[in-house]
């Protein structure tokens, strides 16, 4: 991660405004595809502190600026000239894991406060927009959140793509995501309308005469991985204090169900070491771990919205082992595995992770799409026809 790369951009580059910000991953994986981010911005004080920490950003103004502020509170002429606006916005009313309040929750509503900053920077406003999103706004409130944002897009002249990315493409990490891509110049249509970026759930959307859609041409993406969590699992030794003890171990072997069972008796009792990873969840009223069955790790989360934390679960040769993921194997798992955390809090860092979009699954959004969109050299349609439906 070449966090200092923004000084050797040129003036040609296209330029980035990065809302909801976080830590910083979206801004490796834009920066991977060839934009430039001058400006970001987010609400906590601890993710912008690593970010800084991470880019080296904040002791050079002229280069980047991070406004650490409620969206509430900005406007339009607060964020600079840009191509291109990337809203990663908060998931927490959207996600299955929480209330599901959707766009009207306290937090994803801050989606309507980012269309109005793009509406007050009028003609200023960018070519290009790209949200990022769990697959619960697909389906909150029967697709009409979905419909609405779309809508609120088409009013501000963009047309939306809307894709779904696993993270598992490019990590082994099983990590759903939604991304809207808004263009005012949308690219025609020459793309088949049901494929693994556009699958059957999505297929209303498109299908909706009142929306504005189009569908980009793009490449296929790779085949999901298979496998991959050993070789990011960090190495510990068997007497690392981080590994819990006898008494919290049987705890936790305890609580499987008899398929859970049999499953951590098969690996337990191989040949060879294999690691999975293990939620805890509510089943009947009851506290119960659940092994994964595969070498790839569950959607890290943060502890907001009645998710949990993830376990290491290290089995072979007769033994067992569990402790909590690191935060550097969150970082991995997210492609930011050279990441600087020596600042704050495992729990800051576990929450800034569990909070962000997967670094490479923004890098091949950016080369295969957002950069040939904001560079014009997608096909488009003509003005008359860029206003209608597929």
């Amino acid at each position: 991660m070449a966090v200092s790369s923004i000084r050797s951009h040129s003036e040609s580059t296209p330029r980035v405004a990065e809302f909801f910000a976080g830590i910083g991953l979206a801004r490796i994986g834009l920066e991977a595809a060839g934009f430039r981010v001058p400006w970001s911005n987010d609400i906590e004080k601890f993710k912008r502190d690593i970010y800084a920490a991470n880019f080296d950003a904040l002791p050079f103004p002229g280069e980047h600026e991070f406004k650490l502020a409620d969206i509430s509170t900005l406007g339009g002429s607060d964020v600079p000239d840009i191509e291109l606006a990337w809203a990663s916005f908060p998931c927490t009313d959207l996600s299955l894991a929480g209330a599901r309040a959707g766009l009207a929750g306290t937090s994803s509503s801050t989606f309507y406060q980012f269309i109005r900053v793009l509406d007050e920077m009028g003609e200023r406003a960018p070519r290009v927009v790209a949200l990022e999103n769990v697959h619960g706004l697909a389906t909150s409130h029967g697709g009409e959140d979905i419909a609405a944002a779309i809508r609120a897009l088409n009013e501000l002249g963009y047309s939306v793509d809307v894709l779904s990315i696993d993270a598992r493409r490019f990590v082994p990490q099983s990590r759903p995501r939604l991304f809207l891509i808004g263009a005012k110049n949308p690219p025609a249509f020459n793309e088949t309308l049901q494929s693994d970026l556009r699958p059957d759930f999505l297929q209303s959307i498109f299908a909706d005469s009142a929306l504005r859609t189009h569908r980009g041409k793009l490449p296929a993406l790779p085949e999901p991985l298979v496998g991959g969590l050993a070789q990011e699992v960090e190495a510990m030794s068997p007497d690392d204090a981080r590994w819990w003890d006898e008494e919290r171990r049987h705890r936790f072997v305890s609580s499987l169900s008899p398929l859970q069972t049999s499953r951590f008796e098969r690996l337990r009792d191989a040949s060879s070491v294999s690691y999975r990873t293990a939620y805890r969840r509510t089943r009947g009223g009851t506290a119960v771990w659940e092994i994964r069955p595969d070498d790839i790790s569950g959607c890290l989360r943060t502890a907001r919205g009645g998710s949990s934390k993830q376990a290491i679960v290290e089995l072979g040769k007769g033994s067992v082992r569990v402790r909590w993921m690191t935060p550097r194997e969150y970082a991995r798992l997210m492609g930011a595995g050279d990441f600087k955390m020596d600042a704050h809090s495992d729990s800051q860092y576990l929450f800034g992770f569990g909070d962000a979009v997967c670094a490479p699954a923004v890098a091949w959004v950016g080369r295969h799409y957002l950069m040939p969109l904001v560079r014009g050299e997608m096909r488009v349609t003509s003005p008359a026809l860029a206003v209608v439906n597929g």
